[in-house]
């Protein structure tokens, strides 16, 4: 069975849409493996987005991401990596579909509500860096 991390972002968290969103993937018969809440180190969130370091917004991403609490998912199903992408919609919520979770609720490029692994190997390193136990 596959597996993908999925991270419901602080703004997700604020604007308390993690309920709607761990609807969605229930209703694609998606198995929820992993759940937790906890507030995201500068460590954590450094390594996580080092593939953006060089960009102007880091910084201001990092205080976005520590800001507060965080839900961390595991996420099991069938193609669950692709089916997930596929309902989270573009990075860039401006670019994302209606009716994906960032096309709804997405505000920019890192405030977008919602991360997911982009691939199977990114979901192993993600979930070993989020679910280390």
């Amino acid at each position: 069975m596959e597996q993908t991390l999925v991270i419901i972002k602080p703004d997700g968290v604020k604007r308390k849409l993690v309920g709607e969103i761990l609807q969605r993937f229930e209703r694609k018969q998606m198995t929820l493996a992993k759940l937790k809440v906890a507030k995201m180190s500068r460590e954590l969130a450094e390594e996580h987005y080092a593939h953006v370091k060089q960009f102007d917004f880091f910084e201001e991403m990092m205080t976005y991401m520590t800001s507060s609490e965080v839900v961390y998912l595991v996420l099991e199903g069938t193609e669950v990596i692709k089916t997930v992408r596929k309902m989270i919609g573009a990075t860039n919520c401006l670019q994302a579909e209606p009716g994906t979770i960032r096309g709804d609720y997405g505000a920019n490029s890192y405030q977008n509500v919602i991360h997911a692994s982009d691939s199977p190997e990114a979901a192993l390193t993600e979930i070993k860096r989020f679910f280390n136990e």
